[in-house]
């Protein structure tokens, strides 16, 4: 609406210097009255006053003046009930003033635990990758939320930065349930449930993340294609660091042991897509709703053609598939610190340091904003 009235207003500037232009200018002396006036109309007086719309031209002057982010977005921390605690990190629209300090270890400028703005929010939950934690993604939970999302970013246990205690056969089972159970606290415990819409959610996913967003939407990984899948293709990373070995040794059978999964998921995304080589037509047959692929032409943790690929050719749907030129595999991580680098060079190296050209801060934005289209289309009909 806002950017209606500008333009509406805008254009009766345009319709009153026109007005100028043509009839005015001959006469002379022209007396300019200053008159405050609420319509779009030019009035003629018998002493050549213009009565002019100054509301207007003010009205046109803040619209260009206006920054692209008038509030700060809002924050919460909160930790979801389950067999294993589970840390979530909150961001949604809020009316807030924004803080004149970075005051998060995102290095973002939030409003700490006040109330949303707006009202039937859509939700989008993120699952970062092996290892990773609810910061990894943070851009894109910033960008969601000041698109009018609410985005929450979990920390899977067992399975991020500070701990790692859980192997691939508990984590494959455990992490979708990370999701599930972040959804009902979000609709039943979350202070502000009533303002979230309940069957409409969306699910960002990156690496593991990605496996679990497809396990969450209903899809079925099939372990025996897996561990095969390994035993004839030794180079691919999972299988160099014994992943599948692992599984084949624990009891855990994908298709003894459901996952589980939500109906009110209605999209995901999902980047660097991990295990993507272990689903097969049968397993992603319920996966009947809209999925955004991200692959980086350099990921050699998750190769496009073992796996994105490969969810290409059997998800039941098109799939809406971003193919990034010199991106590998942490570049879908948000751009790093800089102070890392002296805090921890090997780390740096490893998750920060991009190919030669590649600007990892611009094709944020660009992700972001594709990832904010593909869930404006998929979930805001």
């Amino acid at each position: 609406m806002d950017a209606i009235r500008c333009g509406f207003y805008f254009l009766c500037l345009l319709y009153h210097l026109l007005l100028y232009k043509l009839f005015l200018r001959k006469y002379e002396p022209i007396q300019y009255k200053i008159i405050f006036n609420f319509t779009c109309k030019l009035t003629f007086y018998g002493d050549n006053t213009l009565k002019i719309n100054l509301f207007s031209v003010l009205i046109l002057l803040g619209c260009m003046s206006i920054a692209p982010q008038i509030y700060a977005v809002g924050f919460q921390r909160a930790t979801v009930t389950a067999e294993a605690p589970i840390d979530i990190g909150i961001w949604y629209p809020s009316s807030a003033a924004i803080s004149d300090e970075i005051n998060t270890p995102f290095r973002q400028k939030l409003a700490f635990n006040v109330d949303p703005k707006g009202d039937k929010l859509t939700l989008i939950v993120l699952s970062h990758g092996d290892g990773g934690w609810m910061g990894g993604h943070a851009d894109t939970a910033l960008a969601l939320a000041e698109a009018g999302y609410v985005a929450v970013a979990i920390t899977h246990p067992g399975n991020n930065y500070e701990d790692e205690s859980a192997p691939p056969s508990k984590w494959l089972a455990s992490r979708p349930s990370d999701i599930v159970e972040t959804i009902n606290y979000m609709l039943t415990s979350w202070s502000h449930a009533t303002l979230l819409l309940p069957d409409s959610i969306g699910v960002f996913g990156f690496s593991a993340g990605g496996y679990t967003a497809l396990a969450a939407a209903g899809a079925t990984l099939d372990t025996e294609r897996a561990i095969q899948y390994c035993a004839t293709n030794p180079a691919e990373f999972v299988c160099q660091v014994g992943m599948m070995d692992e599984i084949a040794a624990s009891s855990f059978r994908s298709n003894e042991t459901p996952l589980a999964s939500d109906p009110r998921i209605k999209a995901i995304s999902i980047a660097a897509p991990g295990l993507g080589f272990a689903f097969d037509q049968q397993g992603l047959t319920k996966v009947a709703i809209p999925v955004q692929i991200w692959s980086g032409a350099l990921d050699d943790r998750v190769p496009h053609a073992s796996n994105g690929q490969n969810l290409i050719n059997a998800l039941p749907e098109k799939a809406d598939v971003h193919i990034v030129d010199d991106a590998g595999h942490f570049a879908f991580l948000s751009p790093c610190n800089p102070a890392l680098e002296a805090a921890n060079p090997r780390i740096w190296q490893m998750v920060c340091v991009d190919a030669p050209g590649f600007d990892r801060t611009a094709f944020h934005k660009r992700m972001n904003a594709e990832i904010i289209a593909f869930f404006d289309r998929t979930l805001r009909k």
